[in-house]
C-alpha cells in the first residue's frame, strides 16, 4: 500500500538541473531500503518556483525541497521517508516569522510567500499529477467537463457560459473568448476547424510551455470542448520545436484520449466527432500572430494575411476557425465545471479571472504565477517576488516583450489588468513580466526588444521591416553619444507611424517598448544625447573607466587582470587607466577589491 509520494518536478527548467537523475536515484534508493511497494516517485509538471529547482515535494507531509542534488535523495530517503524525520536543512520555507514560530515541522506550500495569495486555475494541475498519466488527470475531474458538455449541454449553452464567465484571450489581445467563438458558430461551412496557439516566442516567457508540460490534458479537452461549441471536427495545436518536452507529453495525452474514446468518433456517445492534431513551428516570432500561424499550418512561409476577412469566417485553409492561446484553453474546463460566475467572481470588472506570469529579471523568486486580474505590481514583485536582489531600487517591469511596454516605479501600485495596462501604454501581452533594477540603462533595454523584432519581422510590409530598422538606427546613435535632440522627436514620430500602419498586431505593436521607455524615462534619452553619459553605466560608448587614487592601493591586481595592457603603476602606488586603450570590459572593477574603480 502507498503511504507516501515523491512529486519530482519534470518540467523544462528542472530537468535542465537534473530532475531526471533525481528520479532514477530515488528509484534506486527505495529499493535499497526496501520503499519501493511503500513510496510512489511521481514525475510532474512545473511547480512555478522555478529558481529553487530542482524540486521535490513529498506528501503527505507537502515538504517542499528546494534545489535537490542527486547526493541528497539518499539522505531524504533514510531519513523521511523510512525514519520519519524531516530533512530541514534541504526544506524550502520562505514564510513569515509568525508561521515559522508556530511550525514544529516543514510548513505547506500554500503558507509560503511566493504562494499564499496566488489563485491557480489554470495552473491547477501543474506540479500535482502525473502529465502521461490519464488516469491522473481524470482523478482530477479531467475530461467531466466535456462530458457535462456532450451530455448535458448545447453548443449555444457552451458559448454562453464562456461569455458570461467574461473570460479574455491570454494571447495578449484580451479579445472575449465567448464572442471569439460565437463568430465562428454563426457561420456556416462544411468543415471548421480549432487551432491552439503554443507559439510563445516572447523573450522571458514560458507560461503556455509550463501547461503544456505539466496538463497537456486540459488543451486537449478544451480544444475538444470549443469544437462542439463552434462546429468544429478538426483541432491543431502549433507548438514550437523548442518545446520537445511539451510536444512529447501533448502526443502522448492525444494518444491516450483517443484510446479511452475522449478523442475520434462518437465521444460519450453523442455522435460528436473531434481529432487533433500537432503542428510543429520552427521558431518565427512573427508566426504567434494568428492569421501568420495559420499560414504556417497550411506548409507555407508564416506570414499575416490582411483582416478581414477575419479567421472566424474565413481562416485555416480558408475555412471558418477559432483560435486562441494555451492559457486561454487552460480556463474553459473549470468555467464549465464551477460554472460562470465562479470564475467572474475574480478579477476586476472587465477583467475577470486570472493571469498566468513569467516572473523574471532581477527579481529573488524567479518562476511562474498566477495571480486573480487585479493585483497589484507591488504585490507581485514584493510579496511573490521576494523583491529585488542585493539590495538594490526596483525601477521598472516589463509586461508584454517585444509588444508591451515598462512600468515605472512610480506606478508599481497600479493593479494589473488589460485596461489599466493599456491606460499607462502598456499591454498584459502574453505574460512574460521582466523585472529590471537601477543597473539597467532604459534606452538599453528598448533597444533589445527592438533588435528582436527587427531579427524577427517577416518583412512583408514596409512599415515593420523598414521602419523598425530606422529606429534601430536611431537608438545605436543614442547610445553611441553620436545622436541630436532631433532624432528623438524623429525616432517618437517614426515609432506612431509604425504603430498606426503595419500589417498585423506584431508590427503595430514593435513600437511599444520604445515609446513607454520614451514616455517614462525620457530623461535617461536626454542625458545619453546632452550629457553623453548612460546614467546606469550601461552604454559602453558612453562609458569611462578610472582609478580613485584615495583608494587605489597599488595591488596591481587590475593591471594584471587587464586584456590589453591599459592601466599601468608601481607597486604600493595609485594606478591609471588610459582611456585610448581601454575597451571598457570592466574587468578591472570586477578584480579590484577596494572599490577604486569608478564607472562613469
Amino acid at each position: 500500500m502507498i503511504r507516501s509520494q515523491v512529486l519530482v518536478c519534470g518540467g523544462t527548467g528542472c530537468t535542465s538541473s537534473g530532475s531526471k537523475t533525481l528520479i532514477s536515484t530515488f528509484e534506486e534508493e527505495l529499493v535499497k531500503y526496501g520503499l519501493q511497494d511503500e513510496v510512489k516517485i511521481v514525475p510532474t509538471g512545473c511547480f512555478g518556483l522555478c529558481e529553487k529547482g530542482p524540486v521535490v515535494i513529498v506528501y503527505p507531509e507537502g515538504t517542499f525541497y528546494s534545489h535537490v542534488k542527486k547526493d541528497d535523495v539518499s539522505k531524504i530517503v533514510e531519513e523521511h521517508l523510512l525514519k520519519g524525520r524531516i530533512v530541514n536543512d534541504l526544506v524550502y520555507a520562505d514564510v513569515s516569522e509568525e508561521v515559522k514560530e508556530e511550525a514544529s515541522k516543514a510548513v505547506s506550500l500554500n503558507e509560503t510567500n511566493f504562494y499564499k495569495t496566488q489563485r491557480r486555475v489554470a495552473l491547477r494541475n501543474c506540479g500535482v499529477i502525473n502529465p502521461e498519466s490519464i488516469e491522473e488527470y481524470i482523478a482530477m475531474d479531467g475530461y467531466a467537463a466535456l462530458g457535462k458538455v456532450l451530455t448535458e449541454m448545447t453548443p449555444q449553452d457552451v458559448i454562453k457560459i464562456v461569455t458570461d464567465s467574461g473570460l479574455r484571450g491570454r494571447g495578449g489581445g484580451g479579445f472575449p473568448t465567448g464572442r471569439k467563438w460565437s463568430f465562428t458558430a454563426a457561420n456556416s461551412a462544411d468543415q471548421k476547424y480549432v487551432v491552439c496557439n503554443a507559439d510563445e516566442g516572447d523573450p522571458g516567457a514560458f507560461m503556455d510551455r509550463s501547461v503544456l508540460e505539466g496538463d497537456p490534458h486540459c488543451i486537449v479537452e478544451a480544444m475538444t470542448i470549443c469544437g462542439y461549441a463552434t462546429g468544429a471536427t478538426e483541432g491543431y495545436i502549433y507548438v514550437r520545436a523548442e518545446y520537445p518536452i511539451a510536444v512529447k507529453r501533448l502526443e502522448i495525452a492525444i494518444e491516450q484520449a483517443k484510446e479511452y474514446g475522449l478523442l475520434g468518433e462518437n465521444i460519450f456517445d453523442s455522435g460528436f466527432n473531434f481529432n487533433l492534431h500537432v503542428r510543429l513551428g520552427a521558431g518565427a516570432f512573427v508566426c504567434g500572430e494568428e492569421t501568420a500561424l495559420m499560414t504556417s499550418i497550411e506548409g507555407n512561409r508564416g506570414e499575416p494575411r490582411p483582416r478581414p476577412p477575419y479567421p472566424a469566417v474565413k481562416g485555416l485553409f480558408g475555412k471558418p476557425t477559432t483560435e486562441n492561446n494555451v492559457e486561454t484553453f487552460a480556463n474553459i474546463p473549470q468555467i464549465i465545471l464551477r460554472g460562470a460566475e465562479w470564475f467572474a467572481s475574480m478579477g476586476t470588472e472587465r477583467s475577470k479571472g486570472t493571469k498566468v506570469f513569467a516572473l523574471g529579471g532581477k527579481i529573488k523568486n524567479t518562476g511562474l504565477v498566477e495571480i486573480p486580474m487585479g493585483t497589484t505590481l507591488r504585490e507581485i514583485i514584493e510579496d511573490i517576488g521576494g523583491g529585488i536582489p542585493n539590495g538594490k531600487k526596483f525601477k521598472a517591469a516589463q509586461t508584454g516583450g517585444p509588444s508591451g511596454g515598462c512600468i515605472p516605479a512610480s506606478l508599481m501600485d497600479t493593479e494589473i489588468d488589460y485596461d489599466n495596462l493599456t491606460a499607462i501604454g502598456c499591454m498584459m501581452g502574453s505574460g512574460g513580466l521582466i523585472v529590471m533594477d537601477e543597473d539597467n540603462c532604459m534606452v538599453d533595454i528598448a533597444k533589445f526588444f527592438l533588435d528582436f523584432t527587427v531579427d524577427e519581422s517577416c518583412g512583408k510590409c514596409s512599415p515593420c521591416r523598414i521602419g523598425t530598422k530606422r529606429m534601430r538606427e536611431i537608438l545605436d546613435k543614442i547610445t553611441d553619444g553620436k545622436a541630436t535632440l532631433e532624432d528623438l522627436d524623429k525616432l517618437e514620430e517614426l515609432a506612431n507611424y509604425i504603430k498606426q500602419n503595419s500589417l498585423c498586431g506584431l508590427g503595430q505593436t514593435a513600437p511599444n517598448p520604445v515609446l513607454a521607455t520614451l514616455r517614462f524615462f525620457r530623461d535617461e534619452y536626454v542625458a545619453h544625447i546632452v550629457d553623453k553619459k548612460c546614467p546606469a553605466g550601461v552604454c559602453k560608448a558612453l562609458l569611462n573607466y578610472s582609478i580613485d587614487v584615495d583608494k587605489c592601493r597599488g595591488c596591481t591586481a587590475c593591471a594584471r587582470k587587464c586584456p590589453v595592457g591599459a592601466i599601468s603603476g608601481t607597486v604600493k602606488k595609485p594606478h591609471v587607466i588610459d582611456s585610448d586603450k581601454c575597451i571598457k570590459c570592466g574587468a578591472c572593477m570586477d578584480t579590484c577589491k577596494f572599490g577604486a574603480v569608478v564607472k562613469g
